[in-house]
């Protein structure tokens, strides 16, 4: 009984701890992109809060490849804040599955 279970528990736990990282990074990228679209703050402000956001909920590991830039969408200037992390199994070791997640927002328009 045990030989099924916890290999299926183990598996839970990965899935699970995948689903944890990728939101986490996903909401920090979103926050970040909104915080640099405000008018007086830029790029790498949104990068330096995408960064906060994720020391504060997860691990520095998961922070270090976070970028912004701005470009048009349809003729609308947006930012966007990209992540890439890298998530061993289990979050202790082995191969790991990696993650790219994006946040975008629209930059506030000069009054």
């Amino acid at each position: 009984m045990s030989l099924v279970l916890v290999p299926l528990v183990l598996g839970l736990m990965q899935v699970a701890l995948v689903l944890y990282v990728r939101n986490t990074l996903t909401a920090a990228a979103s926050e970040g992109a909104r915080y640099a679209a405000t008018l007086d703050r830029g790029p790498a402000a949104g990068v330096a809060r995408t960064r906060e956001q994720i020391r504060g909920a997860i691990a520095d590991r998961f922070a270090s490849s976070a970028t912004a830039e701005e470009h048009l969408v349809d003729g609308v200037p947006v930012v966007e804040v990209r992540v890439h992390a890298e998530v061993p199994p289990l979050g202790i070791w082995g191969p790991a599955i990696a993650l790219d997640v994006a946040g975008h927002a629209v930059e506030e328009p000069q009054p």
